[in-house]
């Protein structure tokens, strides 16, 4: 678990009975293939407040998805924060699709006018990647906004080469073009004069410290997760201490972790940038009838209602329920050791 995640209270802990009492696994077809995948499974739970969720990649080991337990907990059985604001607004995502297929994906995200491009594909080129760029311009026109992720997946110098090529589709900013804080404060400094800013994502969510981003001087924008970063109030303090503009992003949530997602937003005093919460579109399916999809370029801030045919329909097999069952008792067992 990452060393800045601060342990629940005791009394903020429910008994593993509790956690586990309506728990159901689900399998979600995507669309498209995104991030490797094309099926997410998550974890679903009741508390007193309402439906959450517990959806760590399947990679991850449990030190890491206990601060996703902690963030579940956190939305199913604590206080809701003070919100300022009633819908967000969010961004379309184009994973690394051929340039063609490029305006089909964008038709998902009715209204967005800033779109997150893929960039940086194992197999592909950069050639590939300006294409893509290119066609979301052309979709978008001048007005629309571009802004490309990385995944860690440059070096400085490929990054450099990168953001030059991409430099002319007016990008609104570069996220994690490498993996580590001295790699982002080098290309920040040899971009910095094209007026490009960049934004630091697995930095801030993977890290066990994810304010040496911004002590750094590595980032100008920051990217932050509710679930990756143990919960609504975890998130909340390191966008405080942090100091920088935030975008509130998802994990491929299904519209149960999005709502988690949008009531981190609603709550961030400021916020200068759509937010990365639009993902209900790459799904083909949810566990709600009412998912928050994007409509007009916004998603409200709610809780989701979740319904028991999707649920039983979208069930994952017996051998993964069991398997995501024995994840969320190891990961609270890593919580419980570490209650104050």
């Amino acid at each position: 678990m990452p060393a800045h995640f601060a342990a629940l209270p005791a009394a903020d802990l429910p008994p593993l009975e509790d956690v586990l009492a309506d728990a159901r696994v689900v399998a979600l077809p995507m669309v498209t293939k995104f991030r490797g995948i094309t099926v997410r499974e998550a974890l679903l739970t009741r508390g007193p407040r309402g439906w959450t969720e517990f959806s760590p990649f399947v990679e991850y080991g449990d030190d890491e998805a206990s601060a996703w337990l902690a963030a579940a907990i956190d939305f199913g059985w604590g206080e809701d924060p003070e919100v300022v604001r009633s819908t967000i607004g969010v961004n379309a995502t184009v994973p690394a699709v051929p340039a063609d297929d490029v305006a089909a994906v964008l038709e998902r995200f009715p209204g967005c006018r800033t779109a997150k491009v893929k960039v940086a594909e194992a197999g592909q080129r950069l050639a590939d990647d300006v294409a893509r760029v290119a066609a979301v311009r052309d979709v978008l026109g001048p007005e629309g906004r571009i802004r490309v992720d990385a995944n860690t997946l440059w070096n400085v110098d490929e990054a450099e080469h990168a953001i030059h090529a991409l430099a002319p589709y007016d990008l609104e900013y570069v996220e994690q073009p490498c993996p580590t804080v001295e790699e982002l404060a080098e290309v920040r400094r040899r971009v910095k004069y094209m007026g490009i800013p960049i934004a630091a994502d697995e930095s801030v969510r993977k890290s066990s410290d994810p304010l040496a981003v911004a002590r750094a001087g590595a980032a100008d924008v920051l990217i932050v997760k509710a679930q990756p970063l143990g919960g609504i109030r975890a998130a909340l303090e390191i966008i405080r201490l942090a100091g920088l503009p935030v975008v509130v992003s998802s994990a491929i949530d299904t519209s149960v972790g999005l709502a988690m997602g949008a009531m981190l937003a609603a709550s961030v005093p400021r916020l200068d940038f759509d937010c990365g919460l639009g993902t209900a579109a790459l799904l083909a399916a949810d566990v709600t009838r009412e998912p928050l999809a994007p409509v007009d370029g916004e998603i409200p801030v709610r809780r989701v209602d979740v319904n028991e045919s999707l649920l039983t329909e979208h069930a994952a097999d017996a051998d993964r329920r069991d398997w995501w069952l024995a994840r969320v008792e190891r990961c609270y067992a890593r919580l419980q050791a570490r209650v104050r």
